[in-house]
């Protein structure tokens, strides 16, 4: 359902909320309630540079007709709390998880999408008793098994100075609708997407990119014990399919797979929120 606001395109969007968390700063979230408050509750986490609504915007209303939701902004992405600490995954599963129980919710099924991964499952490792299960999409066990990853993540801190300069901010308009292509359904919200980009701290991604650089569950994610379900996105040009396989493995996870690359969402909205709804619907059953 599009709305309009200033002229702009606007998609569907949960009410959005700010919570303090004490010692740590105010947290954006979005927050849906099902009317059937026996309805599962779902918690989006969504990847590097994104926010929950550049993420899961194109997955919000089907989510909404058979779930509750919570999506946060991590620290740092989109409204997400400006901290002076180094970003770190786990702290960021915290915080998330601090959310969960201001607001009184038991359990979840968390739903991480590349970063999100991580995030979610420092989040079952931490607090356990805080998800019934895990949707993991287009993400890996790993990010530094190779030379050329560790290489790459180190030199992860030019993106700060490309993110703050004003070249990229003129151009991060043309880029969507070139990403999207012609005649393409999400056209229309091109410049809601951009001015949301530009939402992020540069610092702050730099660092997140730092910490996944350095990111390695493949000691310990099989043992989580967690119900789990896994979308592949197989022309990943971010995250390797085969990457992404072998954490549906070590999780024992129900896969569907997806024929795009990394920004699935956005590429192939249609599809990627009827294959959300299906993988929760399977941690879910």
């Amino acid at each position: 359902m599009a709305l309009e606001a200033n002229g702009m395109a606007l998609p569907w969007l949960p009410p959005g909320h700010t919570m303090v968390l004490p010692g740590r700063g105010e947290m954006f979230y979005r927050h849906h309630q099902h009317p059937d408050p026996a309805a599962p509750t779902l918690l989006l986490l969504h990847g590097w540079t994104a926010s929950s609504d550049l993420q899961f915007f194109t997955a919000y209303e089907t989510l909404a007709e058979h779930f509750s939701f919570v999506g946060v902004d991590h620290r740092g992405h989109g409204r997400g709390l400006r901290s002076p600490s180094e970003f770190e995954l786990h702290d960021a599963a915290d915080d998330a998880a601090l959310v969960l129980r201001q607001l009184g919710i038991d359990q979840v099924v968390t739903v991480g999408y590349s970063m999100g991964g991580p995030i979610s499952m420092h989040l079952a490792r931490r607090h356990p008793e805080l998800v019934r299960g895990m949707v993991v999409q287009a993400t890996a066990l790993e990010w530094r098994a190779s030379t050329w990853e560790r290489v790459r993540w180190k030199g992860v801190g030019v993106l700060g100075s490309v993110l703050r300069s004003r070249v990229y901010q003129r151009w991060i308009r043309h880029g969507i609708s070139r990403l999207l292509g012609p005649n393409h359904p999400l056209l229309p919200y091109v410049p809601w997407l951009a001015s949301e980009v530009h939402r992020n701290d540069a610092g702050a991604i730099v660092q997140a990119g730092r910490a996944l650089g350095a990111y390695d569950a493949s000691s310990w994610a099989r043992h989580l014990g967690t119900p789990a379900a896994s979308l592949i996105t197989t022309k990943d040009r971010l995250v390797p399919p085969r990457k992404q396989r072998a954490l549906a493995t070590a999780l024992d996870a129900f896969v569907v797979e997806l024929a795009d690359d990394h920004l699935a969402s956005w590429t192939s909205p249609t599809e990627f929120a009827a294959i959300t709804l299906q993988l929760v619907q399977r941690v879910v059953a």
